[in-house]
């Protein structure tokens, strides 16, 4: 369903908004048009009101009267005209959006939304200068929302084709995405609630959706569009909604009685004017987007305003059914860029920088942030979520706290406001408010932001980058030392670095030894995540942990010299030491509690399933006594797994690879598998679990030559000149 109507010529509207007809005038393009200087010929053109819109819709039905009926109240039809602005003429074609998608036109489109932003005041008193009501704070946040959504399609597609640049297709500018963003994270906040305000559009007209009949004369075409749109409804994240949608609720709106009618005429009326303010954008391909998202907007708000019985047949047009669903789209697609840009930036920098073009195309405004505002009860409402979702505060507490956010408590939006982006030091600062609060709250803030299960290098790797950040870790460990089988790496490290330049070596080079080693098992995708963050990874054990890496070999399978490790000593025992070293020096902070010769018997899940700790056993060394206790923690990281030295019958060894049963291991006895077991045991899905490597060469211990334990002879003995050879001594 991506095809929207376009106009390639001249229509007549009858939309010019200097009508005097119009019965609610445009404030700002008033302004605009009575302006008698202007910075460029081409900005005074972008006002001239003779070339109307490309149209966006089919039907246009008559603007819905306002006449209120004997209880004061609007006609139940009074939003059915929200998208009245945006209407078609004739001549009209097909425009298949993926073929043209968003992206960077190089127009400027600052004094659009300049007027937009400047129309949006619902004052009744006529002042602009007034505080923003509840009302305009929504408006200004859908259209700071599709602002933000329009920049970061521009920054995600921002450089052309250029076979003289050697590109092939649109590529992405990371630095345009911190420039515009890096001071402003209130406009990404905005995009949120704009995805939020459609969802739950989305949800309400669920039921006239999942079985509305689409026709466009493709048989095929139309079913695949009807399977796609019920598989959207059918989401997880559209059963999870509930009443309040974490950050917005169209049934607070229009509440003051003596003001209520009044507010509804002027906010249909202020998005009528910023619809034909869309007209003036002189870019086509901009404004078929833009007005594409208005009458998503449109649509999404004439959901949310329509009684449940009206919403259906006759209400929506088939084109703003269209536009809805792609405007949907269209913000699912920006929250996902903003994780794009962001990882882009941070692979080519340390640091952030700030580039001297700062502002170029547009810039978005901020709106100031009382703490009665939506704004901070967006704060407040997503902090109490997230409490909850991460099972730090029960059903009760949760209840309580919404109803007082949405009751302004004071102290709890100033605390909102401030700490509503530290889910931690939100919750650890809840008991300083009144009492009523601090009952509300009713939580333990004593638990970790993490609980990691295994101290290996995985477990040790994601412990000192939750510390580094300022979280807390409970670490936990079924052995009297930390290291489990990372201790026991001895050939090193691959990457591929900037050092290795000096032997011909590459990333293209390095992800093509590695396919071809992989053979039929090969996972384009995880081998291009190996390689591309070699450098990162051997560069972080170097400059955070402190390990010695500047030796080179070039081992089996690999056409260069890209094995780092240390210039004396096994990279493992090397590795181990310091990186356990670096996270133990956080024992004394509280931000850190190692709990060693403790096993993980159990994860402890919530009422909807989702794991919230761990039940563990800890043994004492010394007289064997046992001890169990129950963790919880938003988080639990498991960084353990290994089974090849569990030969049980039914073991995972058994079950996989029996062939290999009574083969020597050099993993440690500690290595049964306890990882995979507690992740089944919630549902998790197992993948390679037949991967099991041997290693041709092992110490030998002539004492005892049948301990099914061994020592590895690693890679490291070939690599440096050692050679095979038989027991007859022959190679």
């Amino acid at each position: 369903n991506n095809n929207m109507k376009k106009n390639p010529g001249n229509n007549n509207n009858n939309n010019n908004p200097t009508d005097e007809s119009a019965k609610f005038a445009s404030a700002a393009l008033s302004r605009v048009g009575d302006q008698s200087s202007w910075e460029s010929e081409s900005q005074q053109q972008t006002f001239q009101w003779a070339r109307p819109s490309d149209p966006v819709i089919e039907n246009y039905d008559e603007p819905c009267g306002s006449e209120v009926d004997q209880a004061g109240n609007l006609p139940e039809t009074f939003w059915l005209d929200m998208c009245s602005q945006i209407h078609a003429g004739d001549g009209l074609s097909i425009v298949n959006l993926q073929l043209n998608p968003e992206r960077n036109t190089g127009y400027n489109g600052t004094h659009i939304w300049n007027a937009i932003y400047e129309e949006n005041c619902l004052a009744l008193d006529g002042s602009a200068s007034a505080p923003m009501c509840y009302e305009e704070r929504v408006l200004y946040r859908l259209f700071s929302g599709l602002h933000t959504s329009t920049t970061l399609s521009i920054a995600k597609n921002y450089y052309p084709p250029s076979k003289r640049k050697g590109r092939a297709n649109w590529e992405p500018n990371a630095q345009y995405f911190i420039d515009k963003f890096a001071d402003h994270p209130e406009h990404l906040r905005n995009l949120h609630f704009s995805y939020v305000v459609l969802l739950r559009a989305l949800k309400k007209a669920s039921p006239f959706l999942y079985n509305y009949e689409i026709k466009t004369g493709d048989i095929l075409d139309d079913e695949m569009a009807t399977i796609l749109l019920r598989r959207l409804l059918d989401s997880t994240i559209l059963r999870s909604c509930h009443d309040v949608f974490t950050a917005f609720d169209e049934n607070l709106m229009f509440k003051e009685q003596s003001t209520a009618i009044s507010l509804q005429e002027n906010f249909k009326g202020v998005f009528h004017n910023v619809s034909s303010i869309l007209d003036c954008v002189q870019c086509q391909q901009c404004k078929l987007h833009g007005k594409m998202a208005m009458l998503g907007y449109g649509t999404a708000l004439k959901i949310l305003f329509l009684p449940e019985g009206i919403v259906g047949k006759g209400s929506l047009s088939r084109n703003e059914i269209v536009a809805f669903l792609n405007t949907i789209a269209k913000m699912s697609e920006s929250v996902r860029e903003v994780r794009e840009l962001t990882h882009l930036y941070w692979s080519t920098h340390e640091r952030l920088e700030k580039s001297d073009e700062g502002g170029s195309i547009d810039s978005i405004p901020s709106s100031s942030a009382a703490i009665d505002g939506v704004d901070v009860l967006d704060a407040a409402v997503g902090a109490v979520s997230s409490l909850a979702n991460q099972g730090l505060i029960d059903e009760s507490a949760e209840a309580k706290l919404i109803q007082q956010a949405f009751q302004r408590n004071p102290e709890l939006m100033v605390l909102s406001k401030h700490y509503g982006n530290d889910l931690r030091k939100f919750l650890n600062f809840l008991p300083n408010l009144d009492s009523q609060i601090a009952a509300a709250a009713g939580v333990d803030s004593g638990d970790p932001d993490a609980i990691v299960v295994g101290t290996g290098l995985a477990g040790l790797a994601a412990t000192l980058n939750i510390l580094d950040r300022g979280g807390r870790v409970t670490l936990i460990e079924k052995e009297h030392r930390m290291g489990g089988n990372s201790n026991k790496a001895s050939s090193g490290i691959n990457a591929c670095c900037p050092q290795n330049a000096t032997y011909g070596d590459d990333l293209e080079t390095f992800m093509k030894d590695t396919t071809r080693s992989a053979g039929q098992s090969a996972r384009p995708h995880l081998i291009e995540t190996l390689v591309g963050n070699s450098e990162s990874a051997v560069q972080w054990l170097k400059d955070r942990v402190g390990v010695d890496l500047s030796m080179l070999a070039q081992l089996g399978g690999h056409g260069h010299k890209r094995t780092h490790r240390p210039s004396s000593g096994m990279v493992g025992a090397e590795v181990i030491y310091n990186i356990q070293r670096a996270v133990k020096s956080y024992e004394k902070t509280e931000n850190l509690k190692i709990l060693m010769d403790t096993r993980v018997v159990q994860l402890v899940r919530d009422e909807d399933g989702s794991v919230i700790g761990v039940e563990a056993v800890t043994t004492n060394p010394k007289d064997g006594d046992n001890t169990t206790q129950t963790l919880t923690a938003p988080n639990v990281v498991l960084a353990t797994g290994g089974f090849a030295s569990d030969r049980s019958p039914g073991s995972y060894l058994e079950h996989y690879r029996p062939e290999l049963m009574n083969m020597p291991a050099t993993a440690g006895e500690f290595s049964t598998g306890d990882g995979i077991t507690l992740g089944t045991s919630v549902g998790a899905g197992l993948v390679d679990m037949d991967k099991v490597q041997v290693h041709p060469t092992g110490w030998v211990d002539p004492k005892d030559p049948s301990n099914p334990g061994k020592v590895l002879s690693g890679e490291l003995m070939r690599g440096v000149g050692g050679i095979l050879i038989n027991q007859s001594g022959k190679r």
